[in-house]
């Protein structure tokens, strides 16, 4: 059982979700625990018709106006403010309401002084801006332009234009990736310090705007990786790996044009379109990072609208309320959303009629700019039962930036549910429907998009194991004012044309819709298929790079390796995936007992791909098909092309070993959910 705390006056009192369902029978009566069936349901298309007439009735101006402040860093005064106003929302709405509270170590910038830079004999340097969990220290070395700092860029830079990066200070655009991948990258590579700033040709904004960001390569707190930051509770003196052992630092634009301009040495490769060098031996650099490291209390706020069949399985809707200044986009839409949804829905549930089968457990996180903390100490605190009780995960940060496209981030499982809800939910401007304006042609290559590692929604999916899903309305430029000061309501209305109010009561709509649907149908509506066309994908690729280097190498292989067994581990889990869809078409629906019975074994399809192999601290993300590290398939695709060409890391015993753990774990979700009855 998950106990959950509820705070008020200073008291904490325990709520458990895990309670015992209310049983009805068919008819809708709550008579005797013999009886099953569920109570009856307001029609889909009134519930649909409801959402929409909630969503555009939003007095949204007053709730940005309560959740809009200059200043509001995660554990400040601003952000306890923004925290008691969801509270006293919540507890107005009706909602069971509780709090946490965690003591995480987050790196802020220098108490005094600065974050330094001297380039040649120019004047030195001192941006405001930073970036969090960098390394601290004193590095002096030489400037290359590294462009966006993917993999594919360092690659280009090392075989092709031959420039060795060790010891070298790399001066990268913002954009493409998050700047914790661009920091790993280049310590990967052999960079001894990384600078990031913002190109005009990516973003529009002013040449002396400072950047904002973290260089974590992971979420939660780094100094309790897969522990929860419980107040003096004793952990072992261990740090994330994905903390960066390089310095690293955002300029500014004109800070880095003068850089720029002054760089000797190659043309930059053609493909990059740029007028500048890559920089040479006599490009000498010193870069000085002085960041603090404090430990701040955050709280995250909870509200709970409990459903009358199955209370204890619920759909979470968060979002994360501090920012590094206004935030307007990175947090107070996504907050005004969720307190509004919090309204609209227990609204609905009061006096419209509407009946939920399944709970919604409404979240507000704190210190989300830093890696998403909150919400991963969350996960981290109830690892071992969340994933059993959460259905869903949808992540309202960052919903606004722009106006022009819209796009999704999710789970495979929720591939299908998300375009029937693009389906029916209607534009701002009446033109049609989401999926009319935004997905013609192939909706799945308009829309989807992969999760990211910074996106709130991925520790849930890679981490715990829960289907999620992230989604936003953006400009065709991919850019805004996010990780500024200059993300600010008005900037906000300007770049989506002035139409800040309907594009958030559409988002409001989207995501109400898709969460009403997970808490009202008997069956969750997962696409259970969709993995079967994931899975085949890589495995059809691991055993073309196989066949292929078995012929150039035939004796690097033993010849116990077998594709063989990867590609029977993949039937297995289709045919265990057709057997749960033939064992939903035979059953009544209308059994309580027997509709909870196969929605717990959908629920458990996600959580069946985390590794059981690797640990969480090691390798949080855990998920072999869409997490990272050496146990996914993506990686031993990889691990495959280092056995091409000869690369120094690869190992082939260390192959045979991810190849089998691999193999098994697909095959041990085959069999876990073959045995669900």
């Amino acid at each position: 059982m998950i106990a959950y705390k509820m705070y008020s006056m200073g008291q904490a009192t325990s709520y458990p979700l895990a309670v015992t369902p209310t049983v009805y029978d068919i008819k809708g009566n709550a008579d005797t625990p013999h009886e099953y069936g569920a109570p009856p349901m307001v029609n889909w298309q009134d519930v649909i018709n409801l959402m929409a007439q909630k969503s555009k009735s939003a007095n949204l101006e007053d709730t940005f106006s309560a959740f809009r402040k200059e200043s509001h860093r995660a554990g400040s005064y601003g952000d306890e403010t923004l925290r008691d106003e969801v509270l006293k929302r919540f507890n107005l709405y009706g909602l069971k309401t509780w709090m946490d509270k965690q003591y995480v170590k987050i790196q802020d910038p220098p108490a005094s002084g600065y974050n330094r830079f001297v380039f040649k004999r120019d004047a030195e340097q001192q941006p405001t801006g930073f970036l969090s969990y960098s390394a601290n220290g004193t590095v002096t070395g030489t400037v290359v332009y590294g462009h966006y700092g993917t993999e594919e860029n360092f690659l280009l830079l090392q075989n092709e234009m031959r420039i060795n990066m060790s010891g070298k200070v790399v001066l990268l655009r913002a954009s493409e990736n998050t700047f914790a991948e661009k920091v790993a990258n280049a310590a990967k590579f052999g960079a001894s310090a990384v600078l990031i700033y913002a190109d005009p040709s990516d973003y529009s904004f002013e040449e002396n705007t400072q950047l904002f960001g973290h260089v974590h390569l992971g979420s939660g707190d780094p100094y309790t990786p897969a522990f929860p930051s419980f107040n003096h509770t004793q952990f072992p003196p261990i740090k994330s790996s994905g903390l960066p052992k390089i310095l690293a630092q955002t300029i500014t634009a004109k800070m880095a044009n003068n850089i720029l301009k002054q760089l000797g040495g190659q043309d930059t490769p053609s493909k990059w379109v740029c007028a500048h060098k890559l920089g040479d031996e006599n490009d000498n650099i010193t870069l000085e990072v002085n960041n603090v490291l404090v430990e701040k209390k955050i709280n995250n706020v909870f509200g709970f609208l409990e459903g009358l069949v199955d209370p204890d399985r619920f759909v979470v809707i968060g979002a994360h309320r501090d920012a590094w200044g206004y935030g307007f986009s990175a947090s107070t839409v996504g907050t005004s959303i969720l307190v509004e949804l919090a309204r609209s829905i227990s609204e609905m549930v009061k006096h419209d009629r509407v009946k939920l089968r399944r709970s919604i457990l409404f979240a507000s996180w704190s210190a989300g700019e830093y890696g998403n903390v909150g919400a991963t100490e969350w996960l981290e605190t109830h690892l071992a039962t969340l994933n059993q009780k959460a259905i869903v995960f949808i992540n309202l940060d960052d919903v606004i930036q722009g106006y022009g496209e819209f796009k999704v981030s999710a789970s495979p499982l929720l591939h299908a549910l998300i375009q029937k809800t693009l389906q029916e939910v209607s534009s701002p401007a009446s033109t049609g429907s989401l999926y009319s304006v935004y997905g013609k042609g192939n909706w799945e290559s308009n829309i989807l998009e992969p999760l990211k590692i910074n996106d709130t929604a991925y520790p849930f999916l890679a981490f715990s194991g829960i289907p999620s899903m992230s989604f936003r309305f953006r400009g065709q430029r991919r850019t805004y004012y996010a990780g500024t000061m200059l993300d600010t309501q008005e900037n906000l209305s300007l770049i989506t044309g002035r139409q800040l109010p309907e594009l958030t009561q559409l988002a409001m709509q989207f995501a109400g819709t898709i969460a009403l649907r997970l808490v009202h149908d008997h069956l969750l509506q997962m696409d259970l298929n969709k993995y079967n066309g994931v899975i085949r994908e890589q495995v059809l690729d691991i055993n073309t790079k196989v066949s292929n280097l078995k012929k150039i190498k035939p004796k690097l292989f033993s010849e116990a390796l077998s594709v063989k067994w990867l590609i029977t581990a993949m039937g297995s889990y289709r045919r265990a995936m057709d057997k749960l869809t033939t064992d939903i078409q035979r059953s009544d629906l209308d059994i309580t007992e027997k509709c909870r019975i196969l929605n717990d074994r959908i629920m458990s399809v996600e959580r069946h791909f985390l590794s059981p192999y690797v640990s969480p601290r090691d390798q949080p993300y855990r998920h072999i098909l869409l997490g990272n590290g050496p146990h996914t398939l993506t990686a031993l695709s990889e691990h495959l092309e280092h056995l091409r060409t000869n690369d120094p890391k690869a190992d082939i015993d260390l192959f045979h070993e991810q190849f089998s753990l691999a193999t098994w774990t697909i095959q041990g979700c085959a069999n876990a959910l073959a045995v669900l009855q």
